[in-house]
């Protein structure tokens, strides 16, 4: 018989400014006990010494994590001229150093093969799997490890300040699975003189901003209290890049059973495209619609 999961059922997201030196992981389970939640995850993993946007998403929230996993989101970061690293960032040991540095010009048009459907190769400390085990694993081993390029569609790469001529500031839009370290390295070597992520904020991410995000300190401050449960926000904001399908109770019903159940019609809305179904504004389902009806492939039970 499975055990019992113990905590509070509690769904919606959570939106942390997360500060560095903590995993992303540390962070979950930061929120988990502070809101006595049954079941938690975040929405796009952040380096340690990374800050900013880290959304937990709260129990029936975590079945629309794909959908804030694929949305657009933006970082912010500083890249350290002439200078590589075994990690792409800070952190690592410096392999390689130039005295080469280039004007904001060259920058600028360095920038421009960074844009649109491009295909990077992931730092070689980072949590890609090579034959069941993570990069980073076997790059501390020593192991000389060779990871294939991905494809990633970088919306916009802007050089925001030339702090001096060693750093430089960017901010890049850009949708899933994206590396900043591999930017700044492969930036570094288009320009002929190395580089490597000093700093890096994620701002925003789909719906969610940096800026309305509650701190760690806050997190503690509020923890096991009525205030905290103040700042989760409606599980349907994962949902906002899908078209919203209204319901009945008779139609709620069949799709909260797995059947495919009546909704109305709205603009904008085609056979065959994924929507949500709602109840009263609340999210019912996640479905293909077909002719009047959505055929559930997530159903919210709350």
């Amino acid at each position: 018989m499975a055990r019992k999961r113990k905590g509070r059922d509690i769904s919606g997201w959570l939106v942390v400014d997360k500060p560095a030196g903590l995993t992303s992981t540390a962070v979950v389970n930061k929120v988990k006990w502070a809101l006595e939640a049954k079941k938690a995850g975040h929405a796009g993993t952040l380096d340690p010494e990374a800050t900013g946007v880290l959304a937990v998403a709260l129990g029936e929230a975590t079945k629309t994590v794909p959908y804030i996993t694929d949305a657009l989101k933006a970082y912010r970061f500083t890249v350290r001229l002439g200078q590589a690293t075994n990690t792409d960032d800070a952190e690592g040991e410096i392999i390689q150093e130039s005295d080469l540095r280039p004007d904001d010009a060259e920058i600028a048009e360095a920038l421009q093969g960074f844009i649109g459907d491009i295909e990077q190769v992931p730092p070689k400390f980072s949590a890609v799997k090579i034959d069941g085990q993570r990069a980073y694993k076997l790059a501390r081993d020593g192991e000389d490890i060779e990871l294939a390029a991905r494809p990633l569609w970088v919306e916009e790469l802007l050089l925001i300040d030339r702090i001096d001529q060693d750093h430089i500031e960017l901010e890049m839009t850009c949708g899933k699975g994206g590396y900043v370290r591999s930017i700044a390295r492969d930036l570094g070597a288009a320009l002929g003189c190395y580089g490597h992520v000093l700093k890096l904020r994620r701002i925003w991410s789909g719906p969610f901003e940096a800026e309305n995000g509650i701190s760690l300190e806050q997190i503690n401050e509020l923890a096991r209290t009525p205030e905290l449960d103040d700042h989760i926000q409606p599980l349907e904001i994962g949902l906002d890049d899908l078209v919203e399908l209204k319901c009945s109770e008779e139609g709620a019903a069949k799709l909260r059973n797995g059947n495919p159940g009546m909704v109305f019609a709205a603009d904008g809305i085609e056979y065959g495209d994924e929507a949500w179904a709602s109840l009263d504004g609340k999210a019912v389902a996640v479905g293909i619609y077909k002719a009047g009806e959505l055929h559930p492939s997530r159903v919210f039970v709350r």
